[in-house]
């Protein structure tokens, strides 16, 4: 069946497009090709065996052997099969896949940004040590912090480092506490955070609305909860608005508040998490502020704190001398050292604080009204189809249900992948995992309402089929290079390296074409 008559009305996005097989560069290699020519030696050759001894590598393995033109084809096919946020919207929930703003990119390579080393003289440095003081001051404000730490690598990375905060903390006053409470709702990365930090994990269930049930909390909370975490919106995308009562509850017993803010795009500019109650949280660069998430990364994930938590940030810290300059300040016992070599992605640096001038503080505010209304439009467009679990007002997300597709034997991966046909990424599947069959659905403030209508047609079209024609649905995508894979046999037994296939038999020229 050809590609057009997959579909069971006109979709307005896609059409089909040439696709061409590319083979393995070393496939494609032949003996004697070369992409370069350089120009002989003019200075004496050096033996190395002499210089480096058994260090030597007389051979360099394997490796393909191409002309430059079938380099150049070679990766530019390969990049037409990327999707990527710059040809359309990518629906994935908490993964807050937004719009990279080019004059992130163009200040990020300005030569004395871009080339700046990490071990120039503090006298040298005064610009880029000038830029993560400013990013510091923004960050804090933002989030209604006392002090931040730039090093963690990623949000993960943040949440660790907040966790050994707090029990550095707790430690310093004589007991660092046995156990971290963490809601249902909380993102997956929470639980193995507090474990890797010595605790043991308690998990507190959701309510009817899908927040943090406070009265069973006030029950588990005691002297040995060192802290929350929560994450806020959580990943239901539903505020906490029981937030100062949850604080309380935890401060009452001496315990810590920590704030996953990964949701953060939800909340910039509308409220600050310091001035409900939050002690400690991380931020993700690349999730709020717009730096390359993923496989265009790399991440960075602050920690932000109260003051009481300052003297334990991991070391160094920018500090201005007597001389009114700024440098590096390792004097700090009772840090709990470092979290990363040297100071972090200063390349995310750049691109946060070129986001976060460019929008302003109103600028700002605006991104997170227009992320909260997209992700609400999309709600009001699809819940008369697709099964809404909880029915709290939404703020950056929406999570529905597969509840009503499953009637017909289609799952929600078995949607996402319908949704490849319509040339839309697929939604996050399957998380949270406190919703059966979850469909979670982030358009962030990126897309434009035609963007999103041609998102919501295709997920009503979806819902047709589903009820008119399901084995459609259950066999897509129909339009990609490669169907239905075995993704848990991929993901359990993945082939890593490239084997070269045995020669092939030689053909005897003399033997009639028609008996090869």
């Amino acid at each position: 069946m050809a590609t057009t008559e997959k579909f069971v009305g006109t979709p307005r996005k896609v059409t089909a497009h040439l696709t061409q097989n590319e083979n393995l560069s070393f496939e494609k290699s032949a003996p004697g090709k070369k992409g370069y020519k350089l120009a002989p030696l003019d200075v004496p050759e050096v033996d190395a065996a002499a210089l480096l001894g058994g260090a030597v590598r007389d051979e360099i393995g394997v490796m393909p052997e191409l002309s430059e033109i079938e380099i150049i084809r070679h990766f530019t096919r390969l990049s037409t099969w990327n999707y990527a946020i710059d040809l359309g919207m990518y629906p994935l929930g908490s993964c807050t896949m937004k719009y990279n703003p080019r004059v992130n990119e163009l200040v990020s390579r300005l030569e004395g940004i871009a080339e700046a080393h990490p071990y120039q003289p503090a006298h040298l440095s005064q610009g880029v040590l000038g830029i993560v003081k400013l990013l510091q001051d923004c960050l804090i404000e933002i989030c209604g912090m006392d002090a931040i730490t730039l090093q963690p690598a990623a949000g993960a990375h943040g949440e660790f480092t907040g966790i050994l905060l707090a029990r550095a903390y707790h430690a310093s006053k004589g007991n660092a506490r046995k156990h971290v409470l963490i809601p249902d709702s909380a993102h997956g990365t929470n639980p193995a955070t507090a474990a890797s930090c010595g605790y043991d994990v308690i998990n507190i269930k959701s309510n009817a609305q899908g927040g943090v049930d406070v009265a069973a909390l006030a029950q588990m909370v005691n002297e040995d909860t060192a802290a929350l975490m929560l994450t806020n919106p959580s990943t239901i995308g539903v505020f906490e608005n029981e937030i100062h009562r949850i604080a309380d509850v935890l401060h009452d017993k001496g315990a810590l508040l920590y704030m996953d803010g990964a949701n953060m795009n939800a909340l910039v500019g509308k409220t600050r998490p310091g001035d409900f109650g939050v002690d400690v949280m991380h931020l993700n660069l690349h999730k709020t502020f717009s730096t390359p998430h993923g496989g265009g990364g790399p991440g960075s994930g602050p920690v932000a704190c109260k003051k009481i938590l300052e003297p334990f940030l991991p070391t160094p810290v920018v500090a201005q001398g007597a001389d009114g300059l700024l440098h590096w300040n390792y004097d700090r016992p009772d840090s709990v050292g470092r979290v990363r070599m040297l100071y972090g992605n200063f390349g995310m640096f750049v691109r946060a604080l070129a986001y976060i001038l460019a929008n302003g503080p109103d600028g700002l505010r605006q991104t997170t009204e227009d992320a909260v209304l997209n992700a609400n439009y999309i709600r009001a467009k699809l819940q008369d189809l697709y099964e809404l679990p909880y029915n709290t007002p939404s703020m950056h997300e929406v999570v529905f249900s597969d509840k009503r597709q499953t009637k017909n034997g289609v799952k929600t991966g078995d949607i996402a992948k319908r949704l490849i046909d319509y040339g839309f990424h697929p939604y996050t599947t399957s998380f949270p995992l406190i919703v059966p069959g979850a469909l979670m659905i982030e358009p962030t403030e990126s897309e434009s309402r035609e963007e999103l209508d041609l998102f919501v047609d295709a997920m009503r079209q979806i819902a047709r089929e589903v009820d008119e024609n399901p084995e459609l649905v259950t066999s897509a995508p129909h339009s990609t290079r490669i169907s239905r894979l075995d993704e848990t046999t991929a993901a359990r037994k993945p082939v890593l390296r490239w084997k070269a296939p045995p020669a092939p038999t030689p053909v005897d020229v003399d033997t009639p074409a028609k008996e090869w």
